[in-house]
């Protein structure tokens, strides 16, 4: 099992204001596991008893409508955690996480790191401020379901999703979704995203292959992600 002080992941969250006693305490009580391609970190309604280091692998955020269907919040990749509202509130988890990729993770309980909470500032300020972002995140999120017409929806999540994950050395998005995982983020039928993307393919803003997608036009993206 890898040690919390010599992870390079944890300097990419709150676990950076950690000191190495702190990092040590963590390291000895955490227990690292593998989620396969698919499988639920935790689902809606579940308490958690702690937080999830993300050591490598990509999953996803889904919240269920009552129609029955999915849809995308957010996506969680290396680096970050998941469960920080578990530090603060016993309320049931609101929202599914599904690795998308085979993930690494560690689990932290709820009681070392509450500890932590408590006594370092700088962490529980760090803690604090990812809760409010999220918020933040989720409120203009609301705002763009309501307003934006499906077509901006996607241009918007497409360069999102570039800036997020980058590209792989042929130009596709490293991140790879099915149309139906597309159409759960934007908030359409999985018919009509197959019918946006061969829209946007014919329109050069997108090249794919099979289920990658190539941006070949960021600045047009842009602007009908702004819809003008």
């Amino acid at each position: 099992m890898s040690k919390c002080e010599q992870c390079i992941v944890r300097k990419f969250s709150s676990l950076k204001s950690l000191d190495k006693s702190e990092l040590i305490s963590i390291s000895e009580c955490k227990t690292s596991q593998q989620i396969e391609k698919g499988s639920f970190l935790f689902e809606e309604g579940d308490h958690l008893n702690g937080v999830y280091c993300i050591k490598s692998g990509i999953c996803k955020l889904t919240k269920l409508a009552s129609n029955g269907k999915s849809h995308i919040v957010k996506f969680i990749k290396k680096g970050d955690l998941l469960g920080q509202r578990s530090i603060v509130s016993d309320d049931a988890v609101g929202l599914s996480a599904t690795a998308i990729e085979t993930m690494e993770v560690c689990f932290i309980p709820k009681s070392e790191i509450l500890s932590v909470f408590k006594n370092n500032a700088n962490f529980s300020a760090d803690i604090i401020n990812d809760i409010c972002y999220d918020l933040k995140l989720a409120n203009e999120h609301i705002v763009q379901m309501a307003q934006k017409p499906v077509k901006s929806r996607f241009a918007s999540s497409l360069l999102s999703l570039y800036e997020e994950f980058g590209v792989d050395k042929e130009g596709f998005l490293k991140i790879s979704l099915s149309r139906e995982e597309f159409a759960n983020i934007v908030g359409t039928a999985t018919e009509s995203m197959i019918r946006m993307i061969s829209d946007f393919s014919k329109k050069e803003l997108i090249e794919t292959e099979g289920k990658k997608i190539k941006l070949l036009n960021n600045v047009k993206l842009g602007l009908l992600a702004e819809d003008l």
